[in-house]
């Protein structure tokens, strides 16, 4: 079955545009013209990613990412003219998956629309029975992260990032690695965007943060303790 995407953009011409290229993909399609309407749509149908318009009247596209991210961890994609750097980390210190400045290439949004699901719905093979780190355990298959059994919500982007530690624990890894493993090397975002994720997985962490260690002039370590 395929998966179904919600395009949320004040603009008709540009949701229609983005419907007919994810169309042809196979994916479902549902619309709303502004923030309201996106969450009225959110809160009754099985939505499996958000393409986001920022700037939309009623309810902007932040107020509609700070509501989902209360009950759902589902990849979001902001689309906004703007370019500014903070309006970017912003967008991801509120749980973004990817940003998208206007105006864009189509097929080239299909190709980050897929890329960005099959991240978020598949497991890595070297993942898959799950990991435990002194009480942290990642559970691929579940996609569920819990410290001491008590559940933590992760975006699928905090996700990515914790597994791709994991998958690289106690070697050193810089901003730029991670940011192209994650974000891909077509991405020309600020290394900021990083050091923003991960602060945010590191408070959800809360007392298993230390798992996450800052290499000074470096980067960052996954100092695994404990491990079973």
């Amino acid at each position: 079955m395929m998966e179904t995407i919600l395009i949320v953009d004040d603009e008709e011409r540009i949701r229609n545009l983005v419907s007919i290229y994810l169309r042809k993909e196979k994916y479902d399609i549902l619309q709303a013209e502004n923030g309201s309407e996106a969450i009225n749509i959110f809160n009754k149908s099985k939505v499996d990613l958000v393409i986001l318009d920022v700037m939309m009247p009623i309810m902007d596209g932040w107020d509609v990412c700070k509501e989902i991210r209360k009950t759902s961890d589902i990849p979001v994609i902001m689309l906004t003219a703007k370019s500014e750097e903070d309006d970017e980390l912003l967008g991801f210190e509120l749980g973004t998956d990817h940003y998208i400045t206007k105006p864009f290439v189509p097929k080239l949004l299909v190709a980050k629309v897929k890329a960005i699901l099959r991240r978020a719905y598949s497991s890595d093979d070297v993942l898959k029975e799950g990991n435990s780190f002194d009480g942290l355990v990642v559970d691929n298959l579940s996609h569920e992260v819990t410290i001491y059994d008590n559940e933590i919500n992760l975006s699928p982007k905090e996700f990515e990032l914790l597994n791709y530690f994991i998958l690289n624990k106690r070697i050193v890894l810089s901003r730029e690695k991670i940011l192209d493993a994650l974000w891909g090397i077509d991405y020309f975002g600020d290394l900021r965007t990083v050091d923003t994720v991960i602060k945010r997985l590191r408070e959800k962490l809360g007392e298993k943060s230390y798992l996450i260690a800052t290499i000074r002039g470096t980067g960052y370590k996954f100092e695994a303790k404990n491990e079973k």
